[in-house]
């Protein structure tokens, strides 16, 4: 079965970093746009970055210049570093699998093209 799991989250303090990793099965990991997403209580899930499979990125306003994305394609695996923390970043985390085949801005901060999530993980940041 194709899934993906997302490991990494914890409790840091503000200005800290986290490193979150997402294993995706399946052998054809290197054909999709893979992509975090994070949704904290009350809030509506919001894109955070993606990653084409040639390594085009993209970021939501509120991290770039502080979280990157990356893919290990022979590892099926995906990564986003995140520094510089700030409280408001605190969410769930999850990364998730898009079959887009054109990689624009339109398309890959769309939650709802995405067809297969992990279960999250939780990230906390203390001010």
């Amino acid at each position: 079965q194709v899934q993906v799991i997302e490991s990494g989250g914890g409790l840091v303090q503000a200005g800290g970093s986290l490193r979150l990793s997402c294993e995706a099965s399946g052998r054809t990991f290197g054909s999709y746009t893979m992509g975090w997403f994070r949704q904290s209580p009350g809030k509506e899930r919001e894109f955070v970055a993606a990653i084409s499979r040639n390594g085009d990125t993209g970021y939501a306003d509120s991290v770039k210049g502080r979280f990157t994305i990356s893919r290990d394609n022979p590892k099926s695996m995906v990564y986003l570093q995140m520094n510089s923390l700030k409280p408001e970043d605190t969410a769930v985390y999850y990364c998730a699998r898009t079959r887009i085949t054109y990689f624009s801005q339109s398309r890959y901060t769309r939650p709802t093209l995405y067809d297969l999530w992990g279960q999250g993980t939780q990230v906390t940041v203390s001010s």
